[in-house]
């Protein structure tokens, strides 16, 4: 097994200097004074790595990813780090009408449209600026009918290493016609290291009562169903791995965790959720403004694709936890709404915090 708290670093900035379709891609890097490092860069705005004190002080490498821009092109995607949109998560069957018009998208994830479609944010070059050593600032402008969207859509993200041990993700856009917005950061953690194993034995705590569970191509029937008494009870901490197997008919649609959690009320300063590494003690705490928690737990990972340290992204060797609006909100008026209009500000902001107890 990969001892991944050995000599862990982030990857070399040289290694994302590109030029992509004209635009010149870059590695930002930024430290905060407990040692805690991350990088970014401006080519799908991806979070390419997170490097985290353990319990005993060594670093650890949280977030999966690559040591170069080849390995984050290459599988793009598996969305890897990246903020997807302009529409994260599902849109059934690839459609959804605004203000009396039917807009088409790319079914990249058949019948329906994932992440944006195949060329969404996650693959586009942004313009990136270090604003301060623990600042970086991405800004990208999504032309209309891009991938199908109405609007020229104007988005800004901020990603900010707080010293104590957080990373702040914030979220800006502006339209100039009404489009669809669902904004969130695709990352794959595994809080013992990745390459370490699978995450089966980690444990969870998520702050909802309620799941939409899904038909067999994954969008929401559109109803909220109780997670007490179901394989989605994470109301206190229950090992990823205890349930994953369930003979269950939402488990089986997903092939373990794949489901938009409800979560309960709450505010940027209650965590929605919690995740206790068992072998590292590393705790991540993930606070959020948004109504939903997508949980996947990397049921699609087939050790394809050789990540850093040498080894492979195996079937759950990690876990994402997307903040967002719920999946098909377009084409579920119950759900609460994406939809954004000229001279509004679409504006959320999400975090992840790294204790070692």
């Amino acid at each position: 097994m990969t001892d991944t708290t050995a000599n862990v670093a982030l990857p070399a900035a040289s290694a994302f200097e590109r030029t992509i379709d004209g635009k010149q891609t870059h590695l930002y890097t930024m430290k905060n004074k407990k040692g805690m490092q991350v990088a970014v860069t401006n080519y799908g705005a991806h979070l390419v790595a997170a490097l985290v004190p353990d319990k005993k002080g060594k670093l650890v490498s949280v977030v999966l990813g690559f040591d170069d821009m080849e390995g984050f092109q290459k599988n793009a995607g598996a969305y890897y780090g990246a903020i997807v949109g302009r529409y994260g998560n599902r849109i059934a069957k690839a459609k959804f009408t605004l203000d009396g018009k039917e807009y088409t998208l790319t079914a990249n994830n058949r019948p329906n449209t994932l992440h944006g479609g195949p060329k969404g944010f996650s693959t586009q070059i942004w313009d990136g600026k270090q604003v301060n050593p623990q600042t970086v600032e991405l800004t990208y402008l999504s032309a209309d009918m891009e991938e199908g969207f109405p609007g020229n859509l104007k988005t800004k993200v901020t990603y900010h290493l707080t010293d104590d041990n957080a990373i702040q993700i914030s979220y800006e856009a502006t339209t100039d016609k009404t489009t669809v917005v669902n904004l969130t950061n695709h990352a794959y953690f595994n809080l013992n290291g990745e390459g370490s194993g699978t995450i089966l034995d980690h444990q969870v705590q998520i702050n909802a009562d309620y799941y939409t569970p899904v038909d067999r191509t994954l969008i929401p029937t559109g109803v909220l169903e109780p997670v007490k008494g179901t394989p989605f009870d994470f109301t206190t901490f229950t090992p990823f791995g205890k349930n994953i197997k369930a003979d269950n008919e939402q488990i089986k649609f997903g092939g373990g965790y794949d489901h938009n959690f409800a979560l309960n009320k709450h505010t940027i300063k209650n965590p929605v959720a919690i995740v206790r590494g068992d072998k590292s003690g590393i705790e991540m705490d993930v606070y959020t403004e948004e109504p939903g928690l997508q949980l996947y737990t990397g049921n699609g990972m087939g050790g394809r694709s050789t990540i850093r340290g040498g080894a492979k992204d195996s079937k759950q060797t990690a876990f994402a936890m997307e903040t967002q609006h719920f999946p098909d909100a377009p084409n579920q008026p119950q759900f609460a709404s994406t939809t954004l209009k000229p001279g509004q500000v679409y504006k959320t902001q999400t975090i992840y915090k790294f204790t070692a107890k």
